[in-house]
């Protein structure tokens, strides 16, 4: 790995202080931390800031957990990041989807008219960084004004993670 998870002696007042956003369970938990967050913790200050946003796109979103994951799965897919598609395959089973679900948002395809536009607009994010205005229209069709909105910014946020988890080089749990 190219940045290490933090050693559970050096989680200090700082690395509290970058957590307090999240739920209490996960706060101050070096030995059960997930090594996204050990790694990121390495940058309280950073770690405060992201996780911050990332709390709302998980929890108070306007995007229901399932259609987030399913964009979560494919957006992890596009950027090849093995560890955020491993960790959103458990979350998406939590959320509702089915195995047949998850194989299908990894290759871009979904049951429903919303899921299927909402992953070609994931599609194309990542591949312009905008929406085209004919999937765009399509979006209105399903999904009001605050929902796209949420969904450009958890592409977004999905991809940024990706970006990061791939640079610094972050294993999953089991191959520490």
């Amino acid at each position: 790995m190219r940045i290490p998870p933090l050693p559970a002696d050096q989680w200090d007042d700082t690395v509290d202080a970058a957590l307090k956003g999240m739920l209490p369970r996960w706060r101050r938990n070096p030995e059960n931390a997930s090594t996204v967050l050990s790694t990121l913790v390495q940058h309280p200050a950073l770690t405060q800031a992201y996780l911050s946003f990332n709390v709302y796109i998980l929890f108070n979103s306007t995007l229901s957990g399932r259609l987030r994951e399913l964009m979560i799965l494919r957006i992890a897919t596009l950027a090849d990041c093995a560890y955020e598609v491993s960790h959103h395959r458990a979350l998406g089973k939590d959320a509702g989807l089915t195995e047949e679900e998850i194989e299908a948002a990894i290759r871009g395809e979904g049951r429903s008219v919303s899921d299927r536009i909402a992953l070609a607009a994931v599609d194309e994010l990542e591949n312009s960084s905008r929406i085209s205005d004919g999937t765009w229209s399509e979006l209105s069709e399903h999904f009001d004004e605050k929902q796209r909105m949420d969904l450009v910014f958890t592409a977004g946020s999905y991809r940024m993670l990706a970006t990061a988890i791939n640079s610094f080089d972050i294993q999953l749990e089991d191959e520490r």
